[in-house]
């Protein structure tokens, strides 16, 4: 994902970029018109948080593969997301749009907070700091919960937990896996507008060396603000699919130990790809429905992802799509050298 994969395609990849463009238009059409309706109600929750944390771990990817930072405040800031846009869902009875819109401003402005000690830290500290901001999230969910329509600020109900109302067309578990496909893509078009645009190529400089950044020109404060708010928008945008997805969030489900998880996923899964994020989403909730669908301990896929990470950090550091790119990139190769064949 980053600006030099991107500006410097050699002119074979540039040719074969509308096929791979025609491509992923396939896949997400089978994905918004085919596969909801073949899929049992389980299997349509856990890809609705799929594609939730696809978002987040897209998050994850613009700040490490970008900016070259890293932030484990992540998943915290998709909680602060979820609790805002449930907040406001509940509390004014707007659209879902504009809950899900408000929750991503509200995360964004907290990302500029987790952001602040970017400007001086980089590297472990920068890990450090941020990982005890999302602790103090985690602290602050846990003590006042998400809101469930009850009446003041925080919107706690003694009785019934109300769930929050989905957009008017997408009320079902099908149509609303084709909306949280449809907001993927979305914020996808947003970091791609990103990498491709002047914030983009002015991250990039600031990744490979602040300092020849800083000769060029660029305005190194103020593109890392940039980034975490824009981070910070992504998962709480992610957090208000989330919400909308089971109609209810718990604050028990966002530990700081899962901003981690999300960040390793992210690297398991390729950070420096488009296809990256798409796969740490999976893992993270795909791959455990699916040991339970075979009566597996669902828990075992930590100890997968943990084999993963070390995986990728000795051999393959492009992570899972890295490593798919390269045998299609081997395959093509391979089939393009055959000899052709006699009259």
């Amino acid at each position: 994902m980053t600006d030099q994969s991107l500006e410097g395609t050699s002119p074979i990849r540039a040719a074969n970029l509308p096929l791979r463009a025609a491509a992923m238009c396939a896949v997400a059409l089978v994905g918004l018109y085919v596969m909801p309706d073949v899929l049992s109600n389980y299997w349509l929750r856990t890809l609705i948080s799929a594609a939730a944390l696809t978002i987040a771990s897209l998050s994850v990817s613009l700040l490490f593969a970008q900016v070259g930072m890293v932030s484990l405040a992540q998943f915290g800031l998709l909680g602060v997301g979820g609790w805002f846009a449930l907040r406001i869902s509940h509390g004014l009875g707007v659209p879902f749009e504009i809950a899900l819109l408000s929750g991503g401003v509200t995360a964004a402005l907290v990302g500029l907070l987790v952001g602040l000690p970017a400007l001086r830290m980089r590297g472990l500290y920068l890990a450090i700091i941020t990982l005890m901001m999302a602790g103090a999230i985690q602290v602050l969910i846990s003590a006042f919960g998400f809101p469930d329509g009850g009446p003041g600020v925080l919107g706690k109900s003694t009785g019934a937990r109300l769930m929050m109302a989905r957009p008017f067309i997408a009320q079902s578990d099908e149509a609303y896996l084709r909306y949280a496909i449809v907001v993927t893509a979305l914020c996808y078009l947003l970091v791609f507008a990103h990498v491709r645009g002047r914030p983009g190529r002015a991250c990039a400089m600031i990744r490979r060396s602040e300092v020849c950044a800083l000769a060029g020109g660029v305005h190194i404060v103020a593109y890392k603000v940039w980034a975490f708010a824009l981070a910070g928008f992504l998962a709480g945008v992610a957090g208000g699919v989330l919400a909308g997805g089971v109609g209810q969030l718990d604050g028990s489900a966002f530990p700081a130990s899962q901003s981690i998880m999300l960040f390793a996923l992210t690297i398991v899964g390729g950070a420096y790809s488009w296809s990256g994020p798409v796969i740490a989403g999976l893992m993270l909730r795909a791959f455990p429905a699916l040991l339970n669908d075979f009566r597996v301990d669902g828990n075992i896929a930590t100890m997968v992802f943990g084999i993963g990470l070390l995986h990728a950090l000795i051999t393959a550091p492009h992570g899972i799509a890295g490593q798919l790119s390269g045998l299609v990139e081997t395959v093509r190769r391979a089939f393009n050298g055959r000899p052709k064949a006699g009259p």
